[in-house]
């Protein structure tokens, strides 16, 4: 990544770039750049949601929901994301606000009662491991630390994991159970997963009989390009060979509508919604229906959700154009970077130097600009390489975002040349 300089021309680098730090570290600034949470006008395209349902209290088939029941979720709504999540709608569950809390479920329930196609509970089984393909997201690995799950790291490629690595490891080891997948425009790098990729996926020899992908379509409608990328539906490609169970599909309106406040979907085999719904019916009487009815006016079809996620666009587009012209005009031909370039979801991915990510995080903390943890983009927050940061452009202004992006950069000169020196 680096490129060779003469050692005067690396020193006057050094020298700049130490002066820039500290005319940055004069600014006093506060930015955050952590989440990848939306912004304040991405949560007003929403509002109308605060006004609904009005004073209508009834489904379109009569069920009043106010009261208890519907551990399946309003017809209708899974009707709407039925398309969107490549899901058969009687496959489809809506169920809470957030697709971790369903992710989250899944594995207590695994680890707890019988799986479909299991012959045990996980937890009477020496040891779990799941796949992790990395850069990953942060949350899914915080999932699998906290029960314990042991973690695989496979390498992404630009069409998703590595399917050789993830073939040869799940034919040979019945303790790996699952893998994790961002399927479209992946947190953090925006991949978006081939048609191979996800044959491969479905038809793939496992070891273990009760195997799951846990396929976060977190992402499925958040595009920022004119040309929606599409990817192949999972759940249908393992109906088609042979293995109807081995997909969990989870998706949200978290980051369409209302976040935190929205409605989140699980969609898998007939057995598999069966056995969540017997699980879910011990904590639960029935999920929030008044908010599903509202998110049924408020978004009405699948043209509906389309529409609104161009409206999205409009105000996050503009932000990751500017990351991208920043980060080419202050460290393009400098050797010290390299970044994505997503057409979709919520995240850049930026690679510095081996062994200078956390020591660019550092430095920016200190002058004020507060980025995602170096590490977290790999399982128990540890890259090897230590060279990959996130960059979540989607909640500062726009001003703010350049300022934050701009010494974002000083950083990175900063960490790369003085590594250099050394």
């Amino acid at each position: 990544m680096t490129t060779e300089l003469s050692p005067d021309a690396l020193t006057g680098l050094l020298e700049r770039a130490r002066q820039d730090y500290q005319d940055l570290v004069g600014r006093g600034l506060s930015l955050d750049l952590t989440r990848g949470k939306p912004a304040p006008e991405q949560l007003d395209l929403s509002a109308d949601l605060l006004s609904l349902p009005g004073g209508r209290h009834t489904s379109a088939d009569g069920t009043d929901v106010r009261n208890y029941g519907g551990l399946q979720g309003l017809p209708e709504l899974r009707e709407i994301f039925a398309e969107v999540l490549q899901v058969p709608a009687g496959q489809l569950l809506a169920a809470g606000n957030s697709s971790l809390e369903l992710m989250h479920d899944c594995l207590v329930h695994a680890l707890l009662s019988v799986l479909p196609g299991a012959e045990s509970r996980w937890v009477d089984q020496e040891r779990i491991a799941f796949l992790c393909p990395i850069p990953g997201y942060d949350r899914h690995f915080a999932l699998c630390e906290r029960f314990g799950i042991d973690m695989i790291q496979v390498p992404m490629t630009t069409e998703g994991p590595d399917m050789d690595v993830v073939e040869r490891l799940v034919a040979e080891d019945p303790a790996i159970k699952g893998i994790w997948c961002v399927p479209k425009y992946s947190n953090p790098d925006g991949v978006c997963y081939s048609d191979a990729t996800v044959t491969r996926l479905a038809s793939m020899s496992t070891a273990a009989a009760d195997f799951r992908i846990f396929w976060d379509n977190a992402y499925a409608a958040h595009h920022l390009t004119d040309e929606p990328v599409e990817i192949a539906g999972l759940l249908a490609a393992c109906a088609e060979a042979g293995n109807p169970d081995r997909a969990f599909v989870f998706g949200s309106t978290s980051k369409i509508t209302a976040a935190g406040a929205g409605v989140a979907f699980f969609g898998s085999s007939p057995a598999n919604v069966q056995w969540l719904l017997g699980n879910n019916a011990k904590r639960s009487i029935g999920p929030d229906k008044v908010n599903q009815l509202r998110h049924v006016l408020f978004l009405r079809d699948a043209d509906g959700v389309r529409a609104h996620m161009e409206r999205q666009r409009a105000v996050l587009q503009p932000k990751f154009e500017t990351v991208a012209r920043i980060l080419e005009a202050e460290l393009g031909g400098t050797g010290l970077a390299t970044w994505t370039s997503p057409k979709g979801g919520y995240f850049v991915t930026l690679e510095v130097p081996d062994g200078c990510a956390k020591e660019v995080v550092r430095r920016a903390a200190e002058a004020g600009i507060v980025l995602t943890p170096a590490g977290a983009t790999h399982p128990y927050g540890d890259d090897p390489r230590d060279a990959v940061i996130r960059i979540a452009p989607s909640y500062p202004g726009l001003a703010e975002l350049e300022q934050a992006i701009e010494g974002l950069a000083v950083c990175v000169r900063l960490a790369g040349y003085e590594q250099q020196v050394r």
